[in-house]
């Protein structure tokens, strides 16, 4: 078996500098034939496909490699065009329950595939232990969230306090230019010395909505490689390169729930998160008693645990009172919200937005399409139609239209409807 040093793999922790120099890269040049134009090698003297102002080899950029098909793909990409690839891969939980788990990331089996990939792209690779970190920051706000009665993003959470974070701390240890992911959203030139983000290009794929808390400090160091090619032709890039995760299954969203149970999990975490109370009707009457508020969402219609005479739904969550309210499908339509933590990466400063609203597509969940509505400088939201199923602590993400390649103006999280 070959050595760390051998396969260019190292383990590095919180506070401590990974040393690039104990690991031998021996780059070999491939065909870019295969490559997205984007990434097509630069004429000399030329920004590179990436937008900077020197060669590849002389561009060292830190991929961000889960051990799933599409940060390999990344990875191969950049390397193929000649850059000085450094791969990095969190481990962010204890993998013991998700070592074999389908959809599983960032642990177990994950870690071993990253290696093994960038061992065959001959690129340095280094595992960055942040369990600790990862509890604090995602785990423990997303359990103390559902236990509030609001419905939270952890993958938001991940990208904002750990990938853009700790990710990028480690990138500027290595010394590198630039930072990339395997997202599917697209990152330009704004015109105006700045990045601006898109929605990918495969409207499938896209996860704009998860990157709204990206700041331009951090988009003008990120690159999005994937995010103008749909899913299909990255499982063919990551065949002909030779990957041996092509055919890998792609990572479910909450990734350190083993079980898929997320209220188990929050169980263990936190032993009597589940306060037992009242079904309340929206008029007021008792319908019956429920196991804890973590255990609905705002538009559950499913396993609510009530007969009705009528369609019964989740309209709110009372955590204090250990309530769940229900009633009818129309008690879920909202026309109005309140944000909190609102990140703008649009042009200008949010607050000199328009008195009357500046009009844009607002999404309040990642499975819908962007919605027209008003933008306050106050950053609240007015639907022009209304929107139901609104969860407190979900986010809500602008867009300058409901086009399919709309650019992303910031967002920030439901706070009351």
């Amino acid at each position: 078996m070959a050595g760390a040093a051998e396969l260019g793999y190292g383990l590095a922790r919180p506070g401590q500098k990974p040393n690039i120099t104990l690991c031998v890269r021996r780059f070999r040049r491939q065909k870019t034939d295969m490559l997205a134009p984007s990434l097509a090698p630069p004429l000399r003297g030329a920004l590179n496909s990436l937008g900077l102002n020197k060669p590849p080899a002389e561009t060292r950029v830190v991929v961000a490699m889960s051990g799933g098909v599409d940060s390999s793909v990344t990875a191969a990409l950049l390397a193929s065009e000649g850059y000085d690839v450094v791969g990095v891969t969190m481990q962010l939980y204890d993998h013991g329950d998700a070592t074999h788990r389908k959809g599983a990331c960032c642990a177990g089996q994950d870690i071993h595939d990253a290696r093994d990939i960038a061992a065959r792209l001959d690129v340095p690779h280094y595992v960055l232990d942040y369990e600790e970190r990862f509890r604090e920051k995602v785990i423990e706000p997303f359990a103390r969230a559902y236990i509030a009665g609001e419905t939270p993003v952890p993958c938001i959470a991940c990208n904002q306090h750990m990938k853009f974070a700790d990710l990028f701390a480690a990138a500027n240890d290595l010394g590198a230019d630039l930072l990339a992911t395997g997202h599917y959203v697209v990152s330009d030139d704004d015109g105006r010395g700045g990045r601006a983000l898109y929605r990918a290009a495969d409207p499938d794929r896209d996860q704009s909505y998860f990157l709204f808390a990206t700041t331009p400090a951090q988009l003008a160091r990120l690159r999005f490689p994937l995010g103008g090619m749909p899913k299909a032709r990255v499982r063919e890039l990551a065949r002909e390169f030779g990957l041996v995760n092509a055919e890998k299954a792609d990572s479910q969203d909450i990734c350190f729930v083993p079980s898929g149970h997320y209220t188990e999990m929050i169980e263990r975490l936190i032993p009597g998160a589940s306060v037992p109370g009242e079904i309340v009707h929206a008029d007021g009457r008792v319908l019956g008693r429920h196991g804890g508020v973590v255990h609905f969402t705002i538009g559950q219609r499913r396993g609510i645990g009530v007969a009705a005479a009528e369609p019964l739904y989740v309209i709110g969550l009372d955590a204090a009172k250990a309530r769940v309210i229900v009633g009818p499908r129309a008690s879920l339509a909202v026309a109005r919200l309140r944000l909190r933590d609102v990140n703008w990466i649009g042009p200008g400063a949010i607050t000199a937005l328009p008195a009357h609203g500046l009009p844009i597509a607002a999404r309040v969940r990642s499975t819908r399409p962007p919605a027209p509505a008003l933008l306050m400088p106050t950053g609240e939201i007015e639907f022009v139609e209304p929107e139901s199923g609104v969860s407190p602590g979900q986010a809500c993400v602008f867009y300058d239209s409901v086009d399919p390649v709309a650019r992303v103006l910031g967002g920030g999280f439901i706070v009351a409807a």
